[in-house]
């Protein structure tokens, strides 16, 4: 169902003869203020499409609600609550899709020769960093832990982990940069 039925007058959905009064109100809002609530959506969602599927899911919700709305003059601004909401919902639903390929993407080949180099040189450059440096990138990311992990581990606080791990990869890529210079 479109709203843009709702300009001519269309009978909403959920409703008997005694939710007519509320329904017109809704009715009469969405009329008016269809167009604003549609530019808020587009700078929401990059997609006109999306833009007035986000109005649409928006309305749908906002219309379940409307009669428990009681000051109708900040309709506008839960009405853009709920499109935030909406949009918040699909980005997670569509952070768990899966995308479909045409062909499966290509395993690296070889023996393992490359890979294999790869790690000596980098347990080699961590040797510039400092015992603790060395320590929050080991954790963070050889052992995989999350930053509070980390922090947990090491008896320190999240901040004090992510500034040295900030250090510790800034030295870390100026050694590899000046590794491939020379090479």
């Amino acid at each position: 169902m479109t709203y843009t039925g709702l300009a001519s007058g269309a009978e909403l959905p959920g409703g008997g003869a005694g939710d007519y009064e509320w329904q017109e109100d809704f009715t009469a809002y969405v009329r008016m203020r269809r167009p604003a609530l549609l530019r808020t959506a587009r700078r929401l969602v990059p997609d006109p499409a999306d833009a007035e599927d986000l109005v649409q899911a928006a309305l749908l919700r906002t219309h379940a609600r409307w009669d428990g709305i009681a000051d109708k003059s900040l309709a506008d601004g839960y009405l853009r609550r709920v499109m935030i909401s909406v949009r918040t919902d699909w980005w997670r639903a569509r952070t768990r899709d899966e995308v479909p390929m045409e062909r499966p993407p290509e395993l690296p080949g070889g023996d393992g020769t490359d890979q294999l180099l790869d790690r000596a040189e980098l347990l080699e450059v961590l040797t510039v960093l400092s015992a603790r440096q060395r320590a929050v990138v080991v954790l963070r990311y050889w052992s995989e832990l999350s930053i509070e992990e980390t922090a947990g581990a090491l008896g320190v606080s999240p901040g004090t982990v992510k500034s040295t791990l900030h250090r510790a990869l800034r030295v870390l890529r100026l050694e590899l940069t000046g590794r491939e210079a020379a090479a």
